[in-house]
């Protein structure tokens, strides 16, 4: 397994002159702890931010000191979570949408998790960079191509760090599929493919309520029905491209000797929300939210190019009826795996020329227990019960040691103003009918130089 000496590393790169490539904060760092405790601040505490409040609450090297969200009903539920793990209750922001602006003021906080709708993530984001807070940041798509940038530029003003929490990233099939790539068994990568082929309308429409059926949403929607389901109507694009592109793009080297270079999209027509609605018993063709217009296309497809001439395809299907799959592909000069399911081992399939029976798939599994990532060796017990069959712990784990340690995270402000980005140039070109757009470099130039460390090192 490739390992990183990180003390190397930043020698090197800085005698490199790299830009970007590392904080002031950075130039110091060493893979001991420098901190034995992370003093935590939370910003919305929904579904999603809970889930990450639960990681939080089974560690002994974090403080949970405050969590703003304006849902009372959603504070109340995080507030319990605390009460059944016997800790102190943190300090509520639940003062309107804004009263986050306060919990940011304290300083008692290092680092915020966010998990807020996404139309929430840039002002979240950059107001806790500009106040000296670390930022845990949930991930989605950009509202437009310039949030990318003010990602970016908050960053290199404050020079306060920021992690994207793409969790498939640490899908244990993908760290094996990884290993592989970095071991070269697949040859010279060519292409690879993901998506967000998730149904999900059971979750962009409910009875209001938790745990109830309906088809309700907005205002009169439960949880993400009452943000994400809005989106559906007012945007035609790839709407969440990080679960399909953050993992493919590790493995080849996106912002680190390579980067993202054009892309064209195209999408469907609009039928699965409304037949959602008509079909269902809470529902029916007379139901007053049979009359809404989706503008989202059932099936966006993205292919993109790379700096280094390979292709990469994305496929956004969230409103139709199928059962859960990301549509992962590898292919090498030597080799193919794709995957049929939601992680297990053996559902795939792969072949490699040198290895494989000459023109016949194989069952993963066995390639998938040897090559599983050192990581997912080391901490299985530990994520055993964490969230996305284990993925959470993964993710949140990085944040946190990567902090106690002082050194740069795994997936940071680049990679997510470069995946943000996708979001709003895949609408336009959907609306240019096709139209190819480029993508902006957000690391200018420093792509070149920037050293892969994802996935290199055992530790976190």
């Amino acid at each position: 397994m490739m390992t990183v000496d990180r003390r190397r590393f930043i020698k090197q790169t800085l005698m490199a002159g790299a830009a970007l490539t590392l904080s002031a904060a950075d130039l110091k760092a060493y893979a001991e702890e420098k901190k034995t405790k992370v003093r935590l601040g939370f910003i919305a505490v929904g579904l999603r931010g809970q889930t990450h409040l639960h990681e939080m609450l089974k560690r002994t090297d974090v403080e949970i000191i405050a969590m703003a969200d304006p849902d009372k009903q959603m504070m109340a539920m995080a507030q319990a979570l605390v009460a059944k793990y016997n800790r102190k209750a943190p300090v509520e922001y639940t003062n309107g949408p804004n009263d986050y602006k306060n919990l940011l003021k304290r300083d008692d906080i290092d680092a915020v998790f966010v998990a807020s709708p996404w139309d929430w993530h840039l002002p979240h984001g950059v107001d806790a960079m500009n106040a000296g807070k670390i930022v845990a940041m949930e991930v989605c798509g950009g509202m437009k191509l310039q949030d990318s940038w003010d990602f970016v530029n908050a960053y290199e003003k404050t020079k306060v760090p920021l992690m994207a929490l793409e969790n498939v990233c640490y899908r244990r099939d993908i760290m094996a599929v990884f290993n592989m790539a970095k071991k070269g068994l697949f040859g010279e990568l060519l292409h690879v493919q993901g998506g967000y082929e998730h149904d999900l309308r059971e979750v962009l429409f409910n009875g209001g309520a938790p745990h109830t059926e309906g088809v309700e949403f907005g205002e009169k929607g439960f949880s993400e029905a009452k943000w994400r389901t809005l989106q559906h109507q007012a945007r035609n694009g790839e709407l969440y491209p990080t679960h399909g592109l953050g993992p493919v793009a590790n493995m080849i080297d996106i912002n680190r000797g390579n980067r993202l270079t054009r892309l064209s999209s195209i999408a469907t027509k609009s039928r699965g929300l409304h037949r959602f609605i008509v079909n269902n018993p809470k529902g029916g063709p007379n139901h007053p939210n049979a009359k809404a217009t989706f503008k989202l296309g059932d099936i966006v497809t993205t292919q993109i190019q790379t700096a280094n001439e390979e292709t990469i395809l994305l496929t956004h299907d969230t409103s139709s009826p199928r059962p859960y799959n990301l549509g992962f592909r590898v292919q090498g000069t030597n080799g193919i795996w794709q995957d049929f399911s939601a992680g297990e081992p053996e559902s795939g399939f792969i072949h490699f020329e040198d290895k494989s029976p000459h023109h016949e798939w194989e069952n993963p599994k066995k390639y998938m227990e040897e090559y599983d990532h050192p990581l997912w060796k080391k901490y299985e017990t530990n994520a055993a019960d964490s969230g996305h069959g284990g993925m959470d712990f993964f993710v949140d784990n990085a944040f946190i040691e990567c902090i106690k340690r002082d050194i740069p995270f795994p997936l940071d402000v680049y990679d997510l103003a470069t995946w943000y980005a996708i979001t709003p140039l895949s609408e336009k070109s959907i609306a240019e009918k096709g139209q190819v757009q480029d993508i902006p470099d957000f690391t200018k130039g420093a792509w070149k130089t920037r050293k892969p460390v994802f996935g290199l090192e055992s530790e976190y």
